[in-house]
């Protein structure tokens, strides 16, 4: 197995971020540093030890789905004692990390794992996986908005992806809408939105990968069944912004009299 499959299935951390582990000299095996991200380990015979502790493959993974909270942080622990995404897992004792992150105030669907497989297959970009957010916007977002959105806007110098759009209802003035896209940029949703001119007022993921929240209440969890990791752990095409219908030419036929 290489080494930074392993890692990750010992619940180092995701694959990508074990990489960089590997890379920054922190991994030993048998005593030797190992910086060869293609070093295969033998699960048997290998000693491996992170930071000088030894590590071991987990037996059986576990899979949760969880709504996450306003003002709850994604990550295993926090320096200055904040409520985290693992915290509220509270009948688990495996060592589990969030699958991504929700910025402390976006709430709703969020994965958690200690298979560094399953979130290497939700995170990496090659697996196209589509995350679907109701936002609420200030002010009256029109037709043209929608279109800028859905083509894409300039952010950090690069064009975003096509995304679905989907104006829901008006709620006091404010603009209630579904957003899809297949990217996972820093504050992507509410840096479209300020581009546009109406800001987000709440966020709140509910769909990814084709896995929707459905009626679990903020601070609710459960397990994924086989068939839900399954499908999260496949590739799927990216999201594309609609084709706007192209007026039709009528040629003039020519007057041979």
């Amino acid at each position: 197995m290489r080494i930074n499959r392993y890692l990750s299935g010992c619940n180092v951390a995701s694959r990508r971020k074990c990489e960089e582990i590997i890379l920054a000299g922190r991994v030993k095996v048998n005593d030797e540093i190992i910086k060869d991200l293609a070093y295969q380990i033998d699960e048997v015979k290998d000693r491996v030890l992170v930071d000088n502790k030894p590590i071991k493959l987990e037996e059986e993974p576990v899979y949760y789905m969880l709504n996450k909270p306003v003002d709850v942080i994604s990550a295993v622990s926090t320096t200055h004692g904040e409520v985290t995404v693992v915290d509220l897992i509270k009948d688990e004792k495996k060592r589990i990390f969030p699958v991504g992150r929700l910025d402390k105030d976006t709430s709703g669907l969020i994965f958690l794992t200690n298979d560094g497989d399953f979130s290497y297959c939700l995170t990496h970009p090659k697996f196209q996986k589509s995350k679907v957010y109701e936002a609420l916007l200030r002010g009256k977002v029109d037709s043209r908005d929608i279109i800028k959105l859905s083509k894409g806007v300039i952010i950090d110098g690069r064009m975003t992806s096509g995304a679905k759009i989907e104006l829901l209802k008006m709620i006091n003035g404010n603009s209630f809408l579904q957003i899809t896209i297949s990217e996972g940029r820093n504050r992507q949703i509410r840096r479209m939105c300020e581009i546009i001119g109406h800001p987000v007022i709440a966020l709140k993921r509910i769909g990814e990968g084709g896995i929707m929240l459905g009626e679990l209440k903020a601070g609710e969890y459960r397990t994924l069944s086989k068939t839900e990791v399954q499908k999260l752990k496949r590739i799927e095409p990216a999201v594309t912004s609609p084709k706007l219908p192209q007026k039709k030419i009528v040629k003039k036929k020519s007057d041979n009299r």
